[in-house]
């Protein structure tokens, strides 16, 4: 088994945005409603029975069942044991053209008890480009919310209550946020992100607008108000656990870099990766791979090459065993996490 380079991946969104994305693929410009590349993806949109989401080989086969079919050859004996036949992760690219409406993810214990999942939907940005003035996220809430009052926000959809109790930060490129399941959040428009997040497409809706796609029960994921509103954290969020949270581009240039916390690493891990220096040896593993900027080839054990280049996005498989870059390459490398399901405190 050698890397595979991907074709673009796009669902069909309800809110708009995909400029950005367009442009760092390198293909033409699609509808305004395809705001999201999912990379190597095992993961259905929720709320659907097609293939929408998943990701579909050169030979037409589906990557999800590739995988279930052979897991220790695409993510490894360990991964295999321990996690399952399909690979605890999904890699999207993110164009936000509009502000994103204010919502939740459930944690992995809710989605136990009312989805039906293993997993819930923590997830993590790096951003890669912050256009405007509204080029912000918002990131849990300022002080402590009452179910009562949160209930109220929901039931009215009254967004500009809930941005005013979320905090705004503004972001850069080369930022990166970890968002626990359970905390509210949004993302700005003029904000393009790789996004790493547990394998499941579960939002829930605190604003509804009058969006295409978007219906009330949808935005709940078919739960009554009450019972979808347990899964939000309502508790203030602290300048101290925002820190936390957050990284900026900092000044190093090694080689390989981690992206996000340990507390990621239950959930997911990613690397930025510098190969100006050197060629740079990567060990045998599951993994999605996206480059930022430069030229350069990805190697394999078996003597294969890919050319890269800004916006290439790769799957490499288990089997393709020692990998390596060279030339002048902006790389981040997306794996899946390190254990087993826990929640993220």
């Amino acid at each position: 088994m050698r890397p595979i380079a991907l074709s673009p991946n796009r669902p069909r969104q309800f809110y708009r945005g995909g400029s950005a994305l367009d442009a760092f693929r390198g293909i033409p410009a699609e509808d305004d409603h395809r705001p999201e590349d999912w990379i190597g993806s095992t993961t259905r949109r929720q709320g659907t029975t097609s293939g929408a989401g998943l990701t579909t080989l050169e030979d037409g086969s589906l990557l999800r069942d590739a995988m279930l079919a052979d897991p220790v050859a695409w993510l490894g004996p360990e991964h295999a044991a321990a996690l399952g036949a399909l690979p605890s992760l999904l890699v999207k690219l993110l164009d936000a053209g509009e502000r994103l409406p204010v919502h939740v993810h459930p944690g992995r214990d809710f989605a136990r008890r009312h989805l039906g999942s293993r997993y819930g939907k923590t997830e993590a940005w790096l951003v890669l480009e912050a256009h405007g003035a509204e080029a912000r996220v918002h990131l849990g809430f300022v002080r402590d919310v009452a179910g009562d009052e949160l209930d109220r926000w929901m039931a009215e959809s009254d967004a500009p209550a809930l941005l005013a109790n979320l905090h705004a930060l503004d972001v850069a490129p080369g930022d990166t946020i970890l968002v626990p399941a359970g905390m509210p959040h949004a993302i700005g428009p003029g904000i393009f992100c790789l996004e790493l997040q547990e394998p499941t497409d579960f939002s829930i809706m605190l604003e509804s607008r009058d969006f295409d796609e978007l219906d009330p029960g949808a935005g709940r994921l078919g739960l009554e108000l009450e019972m979808a509103r347990e899964c939000v954290e309502r508790n203030a969020v602290t300048a101290e656990r925002l820190a936390a949270l957050r990284g900026h581009d900092s000044a190093s240039r090694d080689s390989v870099e981690r992206l996000f916390p340990e507390d990621a690493d239950a959930f997911f891990r990613a690397e930025r990766i510098r190969s100006e220096h050197g060629p740079v040896n990567l060990e045998p593993d599951f993994a999605v791979l996206v480059v930022l900027d430069g030229e350069g080839l990805l190697s394999d054990e078996g003597g294969g090459a890919l050319e890269l280049r800004r916006g290439s996005a790769v799957l490499i498989p288990f089997a393709a065993g020692e990998t390596a870059l060279s030339g002048s390459l902006l790389a981040v490398r997306c794996r899946p996490p390190l254990s087993g399901p826990k929640e993220l405190g």
